[in-house]
C-alpha cells in the first residue's frame, strides 16, 4: 500500500478549488473597483457579486478545447453570470489573476508554516530548560572535544528556529504582493486604482512596478527560505540520528509499542522519521534551485517559469509542513539518556580537560607551546594505553613543579563547563 499523508489546512490552500476561488475573488474585486470608478454599471456589479461562480468539471471540458486555463475559467463564470459577464476581466490579462492568486496562496501557506515553527520552538524550549545542566560530551569532527550540556544543544536549535521564523515572515511580506497592471504592466487598459483596490481587499500590497507578471525574485526568496528551514530541520534530524547510533545512544526518537524497525532484525530501533526529514530536505533544496532559475525570463515575460512553479511551490509548502509535523513529533517524544551521556563523557578517561590543564599551566607563566607539549604528552599516553589522564598528570614531575595536587584536582571539575549556561540561556531568551 502506498502511504498517503494529507494535511487539511495546507492541502486546502493548494487545492484546485481554492486556487479558482482566489481567481474569482480577484475578478469580483476588480468589478467592484470599476463600479466605484463609474466605469461599469453598479447594477452589473450587483449581478456579478450575486451570481459569480464556477464549475470545475465544466472548466476542464472547456480547457480541453481552448487549451487555456484562465479562458476556460472565465467562460465557466460567464455561464453563471450571463450578459453582465462582459464586464469581468476588463482590461486584465491572465497573469493578473494567476500571480495575484499565487501570492495569496504563498501568504496563507506561510502562516501555517509559521504556526508550526512556533509549536516546534515551544517544545524545543521546554527540552532546553529541562536539560539545561545535563552534561554531555561536545564533539568536533565527530571526535570528543569538551563537555557541554544537552540543554545548550536545544538552545542552539531554538535560536535557529527563531531566525527561520523571522526569515519566513520577511519572505511572506515580499511574496504577498499583487499585480493587476495589464498585458505588459503599464496599466494601458486599467486604472492603477483598480489594482490598489483589489490588493487592499485581498490583504496584499500592489507591486510598485511589474511587467505582465510579478517578478520571480519574490518567489525565489520565498522558496529559498523554505529550503533554509528544511536544511535546519535536516541538521537537527541528523544530530538525532547520530546521537541514536548504538555506539553513542544519548538520545533516541520515539519508538512506539508494536512498532517494527526492520523486517529482518527484530531488535532494530531505527531513526526512520529523522531520516525521512533529512531526505525530504533535499527535495525542497532542489525546488529552490528551480525557483532561482525562474528569475531570468525573456523581456516582459515568458512561460518557462509557469510549469515549474505549479509543481515546486505547492510541493515545497506541503513537504515542509509535513516535515515540521514529523519533527515536532520526534522532539515531543525524544528519549534522552543522561546516564549514557555521562558514560560517554568519561570514555576518554579525563582527556576532555586537556585545554583546562594547558590554560592553568599558561596562567603559571609557561609559554603556551611548552604547556601544550606537557599536556599532549600525557594525553597521548592516556589515549594509547587507556590510562586515567588525571592520574598521569598528577604523577608528572614536570607538571607538578607548577601545579599542586589541589590545583590539579580543581582543574578536573566539570562545574566549569556549566558556569556560563545561565548567561547563554538569558541571552537566548530562555530563562
Amino acid at each position: 500500500m502506498i502511504e498517503r499523508y494529507t494535511l487539511p489546512e495546507m492541502g486546502k490552500i493548494w487545492s484546485e478549488n481554492n486556487k479558482l476561488n482566489n481567481w474569482l475573488q480577484i475578478e469580483v474585486a476588480a468589478c467592484e473597483a470599476w463600479g466605484e470608478l463609474g466605469k461599469i454599471p453598479l447594477s452589473a456589479v450587483k449581478v456579478i457579486k450575486e451570481r459569480a461562480a464556477f464549475n470545475r468539471q465544466r472548466i476542464e471540458e472547456i480547457e480541453a478545447e481552448v487549451h487555456h486555463d484562465v479562458v476556460a475559467f472565465l467562460t465557466s463564470v460567464a455561464e453563471y453570470v450571463g450578459d453582465d459577464s462582459k464586464y469581468i476581466h476588463l482590461g486584465m490579462t491572465s497573469s493578473d489573476i494567476l500571480d495575484t492568486g499565487l501570492a495569496m496562496q504563498m501568504r496563507d501557506a506561510s502562516n501555517i508554516i509559521l504556526g508550526k515553527l512556533e509549536k516546534l520552538k515551544t517544545v524545543v524550549a521546554e527540552k532546553a530548560k529541562q536539560h539545561k545542566y545535563t552534561l554531555n560530551i561536545g564533539r568536533t569532527h565527530g571526535v570528543h572535544g569538551e563537555p557541554t550540556t544537552f540543554g545548550l544543544k536545544m538552545a542552539l536549535w531554538h535560536s535557529e528556529l527563531e531566525r527561520n521564523a523571522l526569515r519566513l515572515e520577511q519572505a511572506r511580506e515580499v511574496a504577498a504582493y499583487g499585480a493587476v497592471s495589464g498585458a505588459v504592466g503599464n496599466f494601458a487598459h486599467l486604472d492603477p486604482r483598480i489594482e490598489e483596490y483589489i490588493c487592499r481587499r485581498l490583504e496584499l500590497k500592489p507591486c510598485p512596478v511589474s511587467t505582465q507578471i510579478i517578478q520571480r525574485d519574490r518567489h525565489a526568496q520565498f522558496m529559498t527560505t523554505l529550503a533554509v528551514i528544511a536544511s535546519s530541520l535536516e541538521k537537527m534530524a541528523t544530530e538525532i540520528r547520530n546521537l541514536q547510533r548504538t555506539e553513542i545512544l544519548e538520545a533516541e526518537e520515539p519508538f512506539k509499542k508494536g512498532q517494527k524497525g526492520s523486517s529482518a532484525m527484530p531488535h532494530k530501533r531505527n531513526p526512520m522519521m529523522s531520516e525521512r526529514v533529512a531526505g525530504l530536505s533535499r527535495v525542497i533544496r532542489g525546488n529552490a534551485m528551480a525557483a532561482l532559475e525562474n528569475v531570468a525570463l525573456w523581456h516582459e515575460r515568458d512561460l518557462t517559469h509557469s510549469s515549474v512553479e505549479r509543481v515546486i511551490i505547492p510541493d515545497s509548502c506541503i513537504l515542509l509542513d509535513y516535515m515540521l509535523e514529523k519533527f515536532l513529533a520526534i522532539v515531543q517524544g525524544l528519549v534522552i539518556y543522561p546516564d549514557n551521556m555521562m558514560f560517554n563523557l568519561n570514555k576518554t578517561k579525563g582527556l576532555a580537560f586537556s585545554q583546562q590543564l594547558m590554560l592553568a599551566l599558561v596562567a603559571k607563566g609557561l609559554m603556551r607551546e611548552d604547556a601544550y607539549q606537557m599536556v599532549q604528552r600525557n594525553a597521548m599516553q592516556s589515549w594509547t594505553e587507556r590510562l586515567d589522564f588525571q592520574e598521569l598528570v598528577a604523577n608528572d614531575e614536570e607538571i607538578s613543579k607548577h601545579l599542586s595536587t589541589e590545583e590539579i584536582t580543581k582543574i578536573f571539575d566539570l562545574a566549569i563547563y556549566t558556569a556560563n549556561v545561565d548567561y547563554i540561556f538569558r541571552r537566548c531568551g530562555l530563562e
